[in-house]
């Protein structure tokens, strides 16, 4: 499947991708190499600058201004990390087309005959041009008026068209990096399939003009399952469907997409989402997750099932580091899924219970779905992360009781090892660095030390001195590598909550959600009900919706129907998170098995029956934390 998952990406094949002519030939042409190398440097130059400055604006605060009381923190250090947070974003877009690793639903494209497939990709690439070539002059007019009547920044003092000069920059490189994959795409498929393509494309676009009387509704969502289905990338859905809305009914001005781009993602709380990633990426190529999992299986490992077990516990321990489920997948699994076959697991059982522990990832905090919904939602995201501590830890421990009774069932007995307590310490004290992870980031927050921003780019900063100064598994080269990895994954999440602003704003002028709430409640008002149908919607959106996507999407959409109902927005977002948590491991979509199925080498219909036991339990959870809110709730402060 083509698209860019939660922090996550298979770091072996982004190097191969990243290498490209390299392979070929020892000394590939300049043209060559600037092609494959042009996004990089402002990825990796806004990335580490934006966490640098906010690491620097966040120890200004508590440190050196304790020890160095004449030394003053510049006020534009925070200003210039948004800036350069937007610009690693939009330089990455480029990258994530060429290398077509972008957020995507492709579960029609997958059965589609190659010569279909094909067809189908010039259409999603004409599509992702026609939004990338109008953001690229609407923001070119902006700019011009931006010269004209010029407004400074509040700190930095400089003109804004310098700072939104990245938005016609990268959708023009976009632009260029769509005609280049058009051209391979119609080399690869023939002039039949490409004039066919093109004339699919025209037909698609003709609703925008001919449809003058028609609904928002009908135009706006019409649009965006259209696309969706097509397999164009969830973003560009949005953004194509708010575009043609604005165009079939004149309900705003053109020049409105040109502003959002850069409006919506001008956050400081957004940018928790790439730098979480980024710690999450460094931590376990750095050699922290192989310290956890020592220690979880010096504990754990001579119980029946120990080392299963063991990746559920360890699972639990990366959840409060990486913040991703697949990352904790793959972190987790590339270890004790090994180690499982050979001490004569079965093998889909393997990928099972690592694919079902890794959903604990964006439960326990840090997590990247509860900042996206903080942010969308207007809730605080530190409430959030507390909400998610204990469905978290009700989720593992469940899975470690089911996995223990069934591997006693089936045999699967633990290895036993000679304890000591001086033994014990040992590992322990092995594995503090990892263990200090979760204290730093969540002390720092509900000790109101940082901000989960400023949390977060400490832990990235964090996993970098780990990884190469202190258990040195982590080298300069790698980190390059690790670095665009994590730009590329992190600008896919962030495009998309950019074009979602789109979408939710018309949604909000044309006072789309009041009218579907209106639907729903017609239907019944009362609470009990009600959740269930929301709970068993968002299950079947999990199986075919990324996590991030569907909230970003339908939170503006059901959070105004819960809270007619007296929900809690922060119990609310704790649902639908543990919710589109199970959707990492229900297929189609299901992230968690991709990954399972990759380590175990198996389909992953195998290892999606092996899991059911694991959802059913994982399901009972949900069901206890959606009708008895003073669990998930337990931690948070009352007030």
């Amino acid at each position: 499947m083509e698209k860019a998952h939660d922090g996550y990406s298979n770091n072996a094949d982004q190097n191969a991708h990243f290498s490209g002519s390299e392979n070929k030939s020892s000394k590939p042409s300049l043209l060559t190499y600037i092609n494959e190398n042009l996004e990089k440097p402002f990825m990796i130059i806004g990335l580490t600058g934006s966490i640098l400055l906010i690491v620097y604006q966040s120890l200004g605060r508590y440190v050196f201004a304790k020890f160095f009381p004449n030394m003053h923190i510049p006020i534009w250090t925070e200003e210039l990390a948004r800036f350069l947070f937007i610009w690693a974003t939009y330089a990455a877009i480029p990258l994530t087309i060429r290398l077509r690793n972008n957020i995507r639903v492709d579960i029609i494209y997958d059965k589609l005959p190659p010569k279909v497939q094909g067809i189908t990709w010039i259409i999603v690439d004409l599509a992702f041009m026609l939004l990338a070539t109008c953001i690229l002059f609407t923001s070119l007019e902006y700019l011009e008026k931006q010269w004209l009547f010029q407004q400074y920044t509040p700190a930095l003092r400089i003109p804004y068209y310098i700072p939104y000069s990245i938005l016609p920059l990268a959708f023009g490189l976009m632009t260029i990096r769509l005609l280049q994959d058009i051209v391979m795409q119609f080399k690869e498929s023939g002039i039949k399939a490409s004039l066919i393509a093109i004339c699919a494309f025209i037909l698609l676009c003709l609703p925008a003009y001919v449809l003058q009387d028609t609904s928002v509704v009908s135009l706006l969502f019409g649009y965006f399952l259209i696309l969706l289905l097509l397999g164009v990338p969830i973003a560009i859905c949005l953004g194509l469907a708010t575009l043609a809305t604005i165009i079939g009914l004149d309900s705003l001005p053109i020049l409105y997409i040109a502003q959002i781009p850069f409006t919506s993602i001008d956050s400081l709380p957004i940018m928790a989402i790439p730098f979480f990633i980024t710690a999450g990426i460094l931590m376990a190529a750095g050699g922290l997750s192989k310290r956890l999992l020592d220690l979880a299986d010096y504990i754990l490992g001579d119980l029946p099932g120990g080392i299963a077990l063991v990746s559920i516990g360890a699972s639990m321990f990366f959840a409060a580091i990486s913040g991703s489920g697949p990352a904790t997948v793959a972190a987790i699994g590339m270890i004790t899924i090994p180690a499982m076959i050979e001490r004569g697991y079965d093998k889909f059982f393997a990928g099972a219970v690592v694919a079902a522990a890794g959903a604990i990832g964006v439960m326990i905090p840090p997590s990247n779905p509860f900042v996206v919904y903080g942010i969308t939602a207007n809730q605080s995201i530190g409430n959030l992360f507390l909400g998610g501590i204990v469905p978290g830890i009700l989720t593992g421990v469940s899975l470690m009781i089911f996995t223990y009774f069934y591997s006693k069932k089936k045999g699967w007995v633990g290895i036993e090892k000679e304890k000591s307590f001086l033994k014990f310490c040992k590992i322990f004290w092995d594995a503090k660095w990892a263990l200090l992870v979760p204290v730093i980031v969540l002390g720092g927050i509900y000790g109101g030390i940082m901000t989960p921003t400023e949390a977060a780019a400490v832990s990235a900063l964090y996993g970098f001195v780990a990884g190469m100064f202190i258990y040195r598994e982590l080298t300069l080269k790698k980190l390059w590598f690790y670095l665009i990895d994590s730009a590329s994954s992190s600008a896919s999440i962030i495009i998309l909550i950019a074009m979602a602003t789109l979408f939710g704003n018309l949604m909000a002028i044309e006072d789309v959600p009041r009218t579907i709430a209106e639907a729903i409640l017609g239907f019944s008002d009362n609470q009990i009900t009600i959740l269930l149908i929301i709970n068993v919607f968002l299950l079947f959106v999990g199986t075919f919706m990324e996590a991030l996507a569907a909230i970003v999407i339908l939170t503006p959409v059901l959070l105004p129907i819960v809270m007619q109902l007296g929900v809690d927005p922060v119990h609310f977002g704790i649902i639908m998170v543990v919710n589109l948590a199970i959707g990492f491991i229900t297929p189609p979509v299901g992230v968690n098995l991709f990954v399972a199925s990759s380590i175990t080498k198996t389909k992953i219909s195998e290892i999606a029956y092996a899991v059911m036991p694991l959802l059913a339990i994982m399901i009972a959870v949900l069901l206890l934390i959606t009708y008895i809110p003073a669990l998930p709730m337990l931690l948070i402060p009352k007030g």
